[in-house]
Formats: structure tokens, sequence, C-alpha cells
């Protein structure tokens, strides 16, 4: 820990809850990261839905978590609504919100508040950002994200990460590959059926499709692809997630957008399982090509990645999460990224109280240029 314990206020999406018992990406991550900070003794109290599994102190806005209304606006306004008043009861440092809703409550407070961009900052979520300007300190989840809005109120850049030790590893692999994630086109399903056709690789399919465009996906593109050598599992969670990840040859994650980060693949790294993805997005930030999976330019190059991919190391792919991408590294960052708006929070007020105070007399005259030192010249030197 640096310096003196932090009071944190984490506000997390009211979808899932922390740990999510199945898909929960953001969740999983939010977990992670708070009872790293508590462990490293920090005060955190978490505002979110349903029960609490993380070590901090817990602030219910809803009885249970909305997962099944995820595509609703309501549920998560009014969660960020009564987010805002419970923060009103509580005295904080820093307040970290990962909702998209909530920050528009930022301007009112006095503390800073640390926004984490889960999701993409190009676009309309771009412009978003923008218009909240410095009423909110970003941070980003990659390099990658950060180069896509560079003009964004950036104030630090942190890698997500995974408890290792949560994962099963196995270094004996079976004989087929794993596709773990959304059914929506932008990750990549079909494409991932399609290689492993190619390739001669049986691959089974686990991923979330509940909401209506996931249904129209799987209907248009991932149904008729179905038969032997292509199994559909649906969404997975828990200890059968993990349980996919360890016995797979591989992760193949053919990404078809520039994902800010994926999770599974530190996940499948952590049980052992290198990754076969395009160079899209985080992916050449989280793996390394060669040592813990193999990068491809072109979905063409997937079959024979996947046919090559026995040659990496299970033992190098977990030691890569270990060093890379631990809970505790990923709360090291955040705390120095507390650090940092707390201090731009003190020297915004500092500079606001300045301009407050009147001058003094002999400063409010016309000809101010004879109280300046004779090195400041005249008001039109950078003319």
């Amino acid at each position: 820990m640096t310096g003196q314990p932090l009071r944190i206020a984490m506000i997390v999406p009211p979808w899932y809850e922390l740990p999510p018992k199945g898909y929960g990406g953001i969740e999983a991550v939010c977990t992670d990261l708070v009872d790293a900070l508590v462990g490293r003794g920090h005060d955190v109290t978490v505002i979110g839905a349903g029960h609490n599994g993380t070590r901090a102190r817990f602030l219910a806005t809803y009885p249970t978590a909305q997962g099944a209304r995820i595509g609703e606006p309501l549920p998560e306004v009014l969660h960020s609504a009564a987010a805002g008043e419970l923060l009103e009861q509580l005295d904080v440092d820093v307040v970290h919100d990962h909702t998209l809703a909530g920050p528009l409550l930022a301007r009112a407070r006095a503390v800073p508040t640390v926004v984490t961009a889960h999701g993409p900052v190009t676009g309309e979520p771009g412009e978003y950002f923008r218009h909240l300007g410095d009423s909110v300190q970003l941070v980003a989840i990659s390099d990658a994200q950060r180069r896509s809005a560079p003009d964004l109120n950036w104030i630090a850049t942190v890698h997500n990460a995974a408890q290792v030790d949560d994962f099963p590893f196995r270094a004996d692999k079976e004989d087929w590959v794993l596709f773990l994630g959304r059914c929506t086109p932008d990750k990549g399903m079909h494409v991932a059926i399609d290689a492993a056709r190619a390739a001669g690789r049986s691959i089974k399919l686990a991923a979330k499709c509940t909401e209506s465009e996931e249904r129209a996906y799987f209907e248009a593109e991932i149904q008729p692809r179905l038969g032997p050598g292509v199994e559909w599992l649906g969404e997975v969670g828990g200890d059968r997630k993990k349980d996919l990840l360890s016995r797979a040859r591989c992760l193949l994650f053919p990404i078809c957008w520039d994902e800010p980060f994926g999770m599974v693949m530190i996940e499948a790294m952590a049980c052992g399982t290198p990754v076969v993805a395009l160079r899209r997005g985080s992916v050449p930030e989280v793996v390394t090509d060669g040592s813990t999976g193999i990068i491809c330019d072109l979905p063409d190059q997937l079959p024979d990645a996947l046919n090559a991919i026995h040659a990496i190391d299970p033992v190098q792919c977990r030691k890569h999460v270990r060093t890379h991408f631990h809970p505790d590294t990923m709360a090291a960052s955040y705390e120095r990224a507390y650090l940092q708006a707390i201090d731009r929070a003190e020297l915004t007020r500092e500079l606001a109280n300045s301009r407050s105070r009147p001058l003094p007399r002999r400063m409010r005259c016309h000809d101010t240029s004879a109280h300046l030192p004779a090195w400041a010249g005249s008001a039109h030197d950078d003319a």
C-alpha cells in the first residue's frame, strides 16, 4: 500500500452479483480488485445489487441482481440515482465508478470520481466521455483502448487481472478447442467454427445467448454451422467454465473488433491453456506470441495456428498471468490512479479558491505592470 489507507466507494453495475455466477467479466474484475484493495489495508464500500461476495462493506440498490433486464435503461439509471443518494451518507476519499450512467453525477461531488472505461471509447461512448470532461478521471484497460481516443481525460492505464489460484491448472490437454464469450458477431464465433473445421479440430461453443441481438446472430450464423465436431454448450460459468478452460487444447479468440480487453484470455492462460487469436485490440498486450499463444493477422491463418498450438508450454501460460495480471498488481496501479485523482482535485480546489479571493487594493489598479518583475514582460509578449 502507498501511504495512508484510502476510503474508497466502488460502484459496480447492477446486472450481476460479485462474484458473478456465470457471465460477468466486469464483475469478476471488480471482485478481485475490491478484495485486493481490502487486503492492502484500504476501507472499501461497494455499491451494487443483490448479495455481496467480497471482503468489503456492501450497500445494495436492488435486493437481487438485474441481469434478466439487460438492455433496459431504467435498472442502471435507478441504480445510479440510488448510488448517488447512498454516497451522500459516506465519507470517502474517492469514488470509483464502473457503470455507464453513474458518472453523470460526478460533477456535483466534492471528491474525485475515477471511471474505468470497460467498453469502447470511440463513437458515441467517446463523445459521452468528452462531455463529462474533467468531472471524471478515466482509466483505460489497455494501451490499445487509450490510443483509440487519446484526447479523453485519461489518468492511467490498468490491465484487468485474475486470481490465478482460483483456476485449475492442467498440463495434459484434450483434443478440442474452446470458444467462450458472448453470441455476437464481433466476438467471431462463426469465424471460430470455420477455422476449427478447416483445421480438422472439434470445437465446443460456450456462449451467453439471452438478448435479442444474440439470438438473432445465433439463428443466422451459428445454428446452420452446428453439426459433427461443433458442440453448442450455451452459457457456462463458475466451476464448469474453469473446467472447460483447463481441459481445452486452446482457447480460440477470433475477435472481429478492437476489444479493449478480453478477460477470457487471461482466464484460459491461468489454466495453462494457450490462446489462438486475431491481432485486434488488446490481444498483443495480453498474449505473448509464440510463448503463451499464437496471434494471427488474418482468419485464414487460424487453422495452421490451431494445429501448431500444442508446442506452447502450459506452465509458461500460467506463469505469464501470475506475473503480469495479478490482482495485487492491478490494485497497486489503481492506488496510484486514486492518489493522482485526489491530487488533481485538490489542485483544482486551490485554483478555484485563489480565483475567488479579491485582489489586494494595490493590484486592482489599471496598470499592474509596475508591480511585475522585469522578467515577466507585458501581457502581449505571447501574442
